[in-house]
């Protein structure tokens, strides 16, 4: 009996080094791990891929370390994992309340920070907080290692710089100075898509990123400018609205996106004063 999966591969790598050479060698291959939105794709049959590449066994892609001053991720590094590690809770609790908002439990548990960058849905409710981190994004492949700023990955909707031999093998965050702080607006409380979400970092010049106002997760650096050039927030809230490009879609309206974006923007401000 043919079901919905028969026509799909799955390939099961050794280790990371062999994961590696099947991308480089036998692709093309569609990484996998926590599976949340290939389940989703393969449920209401949008799903193209047809070869995929099992990682989830792989703990090399695993962990969570503070050397220098530098906290390195693994991108198989659950949700869960992350609200449960004192060194993420101490210093990047943004990342941590991003986590939390992320689906029940269930999800929690499966999905993997690397699996949200891949995915790279603007709604990503932990690219924000990426960005305005300056994150960097370790991309490998068999023959080579390389770092992206996480600013620098997308190059459009759902499109980024890794080449098809390559895999997200971590995530790092440089020393966060500053009061964070993160926020979701969606339908209900939990267990739903972003209708916008913001995360920002409170400084000498303020980093300040949005999802679901554009067709990838963005950084706002006009308004950035503005605050850390002595602006009111009215002024700043002005120009935000003006530098974003939401839409309308099932979800909301570019409208409505905009007020709430600029609302958003005066409750960071006036949290971390």
């Amino acid at each position: 009996m043919r079901t919905a999966i028969s026509p799909l591969a799955l390939v099961q790598p050794r280790s990371l080094g062999d994961a590696l050479r099947l991308l480089r060698d036998e692709g093309p291959l569609t990484p996998l791990a926590g599976c949340t939105d290939v389940f989703v794709g393969l449920n209401f049959g949008t799903l193209r891929d047809r070869r995929f590449l099992n990682l989830w066994h792989l703990d090399d892609l695993r962990g969570i370390e503070r050397r220098k001053g530098v906290i390195r991720i693994g991108a198989l590094t659950t949700y869960t994992d992350l609200i449960g590690s004192a060194i993420v809770r101490r210093h990047l609790p943004m990342l941590v309340a991003a986590a939390r908002e992320i689906g029940a439990v269930q999800i929690q548990n499966r999905g993997t920070l690397g699996g949200n960058i891949a995915n790279g849905s603007p709604a990503g409710d932990t690219l924000p907080v990426l960005a305005a981190a300056d994150a960097l994004v370790e991309l490998r492949s068999a023959d080579w290692v390389r770092t992206v700023r996480f600013t620098e990955f997308y190059t459009g909707y759902r499109a980024s710089v890794r080449r098809p031999e390559e895999l997200i093998t971590a995530i790092a965050f440089p020393a966060v100075e500053g009061a964070q702080w993160f926020r979701k607006v969606g339908t209900r409380a939990a267990q739903s898509i972003s209708k916008v979400v913001m995360a920002g970092v409170r400084a000498t010049r303020p980093r300040i990123a949005f999802g679901s106002v554009a067709p990838t997760v963005v950084r706002v650096p006009r308004t950035e400018g503005a605050l850390a050039a002595g602006a009111s927030i009215d002024q700043a809230r002005a120009i935000l609205q003006e530098e974003i490009r939401p839409i309308d879609d099932l979800r909301s309206t570019a409208s409505y996106r905009r007020r709430v974006a600029a609302n958003l923007l005066a409750q960071f401000w006036s949290a971390t004063d």
